[in-house]
């Protein structure tokens, strides 16, 4: 098991207490969790110390491909997360479908920005680039600098690298043009990219980023691959040899515009045999011939498919549906704004308005005139029903290890305010100190 995030301890404690788990894998200040007497505590100081092994490895017995390899906790972006089981066979070999979606060649120097207690670090930035005999680049710092990350990229001579969207716009942030070799492949994941950040990455690298969609439960699903075009806004089409359906989540029929499912005839090799005994929550994903992701999506005529949220962050204002990364998207278009949140506010008259939380640009002024500014920018490029009509200025944006924003966090404060907060009807109009509505 790895654990990077203390968010996970407790749910380790419960795995532990019932389990034959033999090793951690965590940081130094996440020791207490095996101190209890239930595991042995091996402290490594010293990565140098660590590499001394003996010169002849025995096995203890033949290796299956379905016997359990790793075990990662999902990223819990709309719930407490899960413990995903994978197997010798899963990973290693089902990972093909990312090789193919980064497009590493043999001899290549891959990076890929992930947390070792992210899945994604196991397909993306061991088990592909290996399966591709090319070379795993890794830079660790204590904090991260856009341009000096680009300094190593270009010194070092990264042909491919993936990234998620917050470390993207970091790098728009900073000045792009620099580098005198840029990576040959460009990748995003973990949430879509808005297409001015692919814009601007183009203009400056020559390379265009291109997205991918998996999950922990499985390798890469979707993406755009090489030599592809790519159409700003969607993660591609579905991975050679994955078969991808969109289910209506209430009628079980096959639509364009539904959740994202994998046809598992048979059991797909990159796709998990379930979570780690738990039959009733893998029972919950895997039915009706589905995996069911819980992601929703629309397929376009070509097949491409565009991501539209979690199924529980997809909201209803004035009876349409709205999908908070559309809104999400034009919202980062505005100069003032590098990162954003769209959430349903409580309303009186419309059941909910979209509100983002939004995290500004650095030199970006707090003020009701930013905050109309940029309210202003949504009511001018989405329908009426979709435009922002409330907003709120953050400091930082709750997120999972692997970087996506909980959106969850911020919808449950949001619900759990008084009614006179956001009833103008029921007394005293209430605001948080750093909100401001539409009719401000």
């Amino acid at each position: 098991m790895v654990v990077t995030s203390r968010r996970y301890l407790d749910r380790f404690a419960d795995v532990a207490a019932d389990d034959d788990v033999i090793l951690l894998a965590a940081d130094e200040d996440q020791e207490p969790v095996s101190g209890d007497g239930r595991m042995p505590v091996i402290p490594v100081r010293n990565f140098h110390d660590a590499y001394i092994a003996p010169d002849v490895f025995e096995a203890d017995g033949p290796t299956r491909p379905d016997d359990l390899l790793l075990l990662y906790f999902t990223s819990g972006t709309t719930s407490k997360p899960k413990l995903v089981a994978h197997t010798h066979a899963s990973y290693p070999v089902g990972t093909l479908t990312t090789m193919y979606w980064l497009g590493v060649q043999p001899g290549d120097v891959h990076m890929s920005i992930s947390q070792p207690g992210w899945a994604k670090h196991s397909w993306s930035q061991v088990f592909a680039p290996w399966s591709a005999e090319a070379c795993i680049f890794i830079y660790n710092t204590d904090r991260f600098d856009a341009a000096a990350l680009m300094g190593q990229l270009d010194r070092c001579g990264v042909d491919t690298f993936c990234a998620p969207p917050t470390v993207w716009r970091m790098f728009i942030q900073a000045d792009m043009t620099g580098m005198s070799r840029v990576p040959r492949e460009a990748l995003g994941a973990g949430e879509p990219l808005n297409p001015e950040v692919i814009s601007q990455v183009e203009k400056d690298w020559g390379v265009t980023i291109r997205d991918g969609y998996g999950q922990t439960e499985t390798t890469a699903l979707v993406c755009n691959s090489p030599g592809q075009q790519v159409r700003p806004g969607s993660m591609g089409r579905p991975c050679p040899g994955v078969d991808i359906v969109l289910v209506d989540p209430e009628t079980g029929e096959l639509v364009d515009d539904g959740e994202i499912c994998v046809v598992m005839d048979g059991h797909p090799l990159f796709l998990t045999p379930g979570y780690h005994e738990d039959e009733a929550k893998t029972g919950a994903v895997m039915f009706d011939g589905h995996y069911h992701t819980g992601d929703r999506g629309i397929r376009d005529e070509d097949g491409y498919i565009t991501f539209e949220g979690r199924i529980d962050d997809v909201f209803k204002a004035s009876d349409y549906r709205i999908s908070p990364f559309e809104l999400e998207s034009t919202l980062l278009e505005h100069p003032a704004v590098v990162e954003a949140a769209v959430i349903p506010s409580p309303d009186p008259m419309r059941l909910a308005v979209p509100k983002a939380v939004v995290r500004l640009a650095e030199g970006a002024e707090e003020s009701l005139e930013t905050a109309k500014s940029i309210m202003a920018h949504t009511a001018d490029r989405l329908a009426g029903f979709k435009r922002v009509r409330r907003l709120e200025f953050a400091d930082d944006l709750p997120k999972t290890a692997s970087g996506k924003i909980r959106r969850v966090e911020l919808r449950n404060s949001e619900l759990a305010r008084p009614e006179t907060e956001t009833d103008p009807g029921a007394g005293v109009e209430m605001r948080r100190p750093r909100e401001y509505w539409e009719k401000d």
